[in-house]
């Protein structure tokens, strides 16, 4: 069992820490009451490639299609399946950062803490393009 490593530790070896996590694995570490990981980007990603956006998609009887995103209040139409698609990683954008912004508020709240993994998942995403790659879609009802 890897031990947990103290913050006064880690800060005075600094670059070997960061080395170590990079190279050999995530890191725990206290500080004082307070507990944290540290892990690189690509054990992230390993981490939250279960945590899927799966879009469900209805044809509007106007020919303009609606886009809605199980398991989150996230709903957008577009002229175009594309565009409901672009609306729909736009709004989710929007959300990963509110959430960011308001984090204790959010994951402190019942209805909200199950959305951690993905709003982390929307967040390493570099680009627009990148979330929109994250939401598959199956066909809804009309």
């Amino acid at each position: 069992m890897q031990k947990t490593l103290n913050a006064t530790d880690v800060r005075k070896e600094w670059s070997r820490f960061n080395d170590e996590v990079i190279r050999y694995g995530p890191r725990f570490v206290k500080r004082n009451r307070d507990e944290w990981a540290a892990l690189n980007t690509d054990h992230l990603d390993s981490i939250l490639e279960a945590f899927d956006f799966e879009a469900e998609l209805y044809t509007e009887d106007d020919g303009s299609v609606t886009a809605s995103l199980s398991g989150f209040d996230l709903v957008e139409n577009g002229k175009t399946k594309s565009e409901a698609l672009e609306f729909l990683a736009e709004e989710l954008m929007d959300y990963a950062e509110e959430y960011q912004g308001n984090f204790n508020m959010y994951f402190n709240s019942s209805n909200r803490r199950s959305h951690f993994p993905y709003i982390l998942k929307v967040l390493s995403q570099d680009t627009k393009e990148g979330v929109k790659s994250l939401i598959q879609c199956r066909p809804g009802e009309k």
